[in-house]
């Protein structure tokens, strides 16, 4: 363990990140229990420890660059099956409230695990829809940042996102480097949702491309958005 300790403390510190001993051991642990609950279930197919430190931790967390994370801030990380960002961005800046949500309960669950190991504070596990949560008072246009790793359309996500981020906040969507096309073509429903994209950031992670959309959220999402539950994914906004 003290040569991944190790290996973890310089890392971070290669991307300008200075990390306690505690939360290094945050992040170990949560890397242990990460490779222990994916040999009994399908979390992440990255398990290897030097693609997690840089395709799952760093990556999550590189959203510095764009975000300042050290504000307390309310939080919502969409679709966040194993925990990313989430449960990253709040090892590293604890200010920031978080709420994981997914439609995959046996995921949440197993956050329930890493949050309770962990002794996370001020961080909730929503198990449900993105249609169906958004229409709920207490979450909707609620949050200050909503943030999604989630692998889908620029424009079904901006659907699923957006609801959820009050009016001055902002939608950040992890990308991969290739992304102009995407953008383009997601400008209308960007607008009909109540956000403009405020710009993209692109940064190289290892031998990956990566970008970050970054969306302002300028007016009131209308109460159509989002569409009934599937019709985002299955026919995206033009």
């Amino acid at each position: 363990m003290s040569d991944k300790f190790a290996c973890m403390s310089e890392q971070f510190e290669e991307y300008g990140f200075s990390f306690t001993d505690l939360q290094i051991q945050q992040f170990y642990t949560f890397y242990e229990m990460l490779a222990a609950k994916n040999t009994v279930m399908n979390l992440t197919s990255i398990t290897e420890f030097t693609d997690v430190m840089e395709k799952h931790f760093l990556d999550s967390l590189l959203i510095n660059q764009v975000i300042d994370t050290t504000q307390p801030m309310r939080v919502i990380d969409l679709g966040t099956g194993a925990g990313f960002p989430g449960i990253p961005l709040k090892i590293a800046f604890p200010k920031l409230q978080i709420t994981l949500m997914d439609s995959v309960n046996k995921k949440l669950r197993f956050l329930d695990e890493v949050i309770s190991e962990l002794k996370l504070e001020s961080v909730e596990t929503v198990h449900a829809r993105a249609e169906e949560l958004a229409r709920d008072k207490a979450y909707r246009e609620a949050f200050d940042l909503c943030v999604s790793r989630a692998v889908a359309n620029l424009a079904t996500l901006e659907e699923y996102c957006l609801p959820f981020v009050r009016v001055g906040g902002k939608f950040v969507s992890y990308k991969s480097g290739d992304v102009d096309a995407e953008a383009a073509e997601s400008r209308k429903a960007c607008y009909l949702l109540g956000g403009t994209t405020q710009g993209i950031h692109r940064f190289e992670l290892g031998e990956s491309k990566r970008s970050f959309v970054i969306v302002d959220k300028i007016r009131t999402t209308p109460k159509a958005y989002p569409r009934k539950a599937g019709t985002p994914s299955k026919s995206p906004l033009k």
